[in-house]
């Protein structure tokens, strides 16, 4: 064989041996039964019980990037970390309209006048971290106004009331004797 029919056979087989190589630690080995092909979650079904699953779809929300305060130094001025997003919940979707309306409720110091939720970040250098912490925050908020009201027993609502019949004589009591105290205090009255 010449040298430049070897040299491209050598190379041939190299590209073939390389190609066929995976690590022990590579995606397809750890995961093989996984797609790796990166996409964006769709939301789910809700299932019959479920209110929220837990997705929310960004390109409903409003994002909007400042310079955050606070030390930084020249990267604090020059670069856009801070993360402002807001949503109106009363035409938010994605929401059962149970949710929006606890939302409302339980959020009324963070909505603007027009009804927008606004949830503000600006926790670390990062944009990206930024926003991951403000997505995870307006998710903990609808998972909080997602759970249901939880129900008394008959027993803790019978211990209730007799907490509070026990407090009122107790309290009457405290009334009565201050009273005689103070009547007790008087000069007596001679007929």
């Amino acid at each position: 064989m010449s040298f430049t029919v070897s040299k491209c056979f050598c190379n041939a087989v190299r590209t073939l041996s390389r190609s066929n190589y995976t690590s022990a630690i590579s995606l397809k080995n750890l995961h093989p039964k996984s797609s790796l092909k990166i996409t964006t979650p769709s939301p789910e079904q809700l299932a019959d019980n479920k209110i929220f699953t837990g997705y929310i779809p960004v390109e409903e929300l409003e994002i909007t990037y400042s310079t955050s305060s606070g030390p930084g130094g020249q990267n604090v001025n020059k670069v856009n970390t801070k993360v402002d997003l807001r949503f109106k919940v009363e035409s938010a979707q994605w929401l059962n309209e149970e949710i929006r309306q606890k939302l409302i409720n339980i959020n009324q110091n963070k909505l603007t006048k027009e009804g927008y939720l606004v949830i503000r970040s600006e926790k670390t250098r990062s944009q990206q971290l930024n926003l991951a912490d403000a997505i995870e925050r307006l998710r903990s908020l609808v998972w909080k106004a997602a759970e249901p009201e939880p129900k008394q027993s008959e027993e803790s609502i019978e211990k209730i009331r007799r907490r509070m019949e026990k407090a009122n004589r107790t309290r009457l009591i405290e009334k009565k004797m201050k009273s005689l105290t103070k009547s007790n205090r008087q000069a007596p009255t001679v007929f």
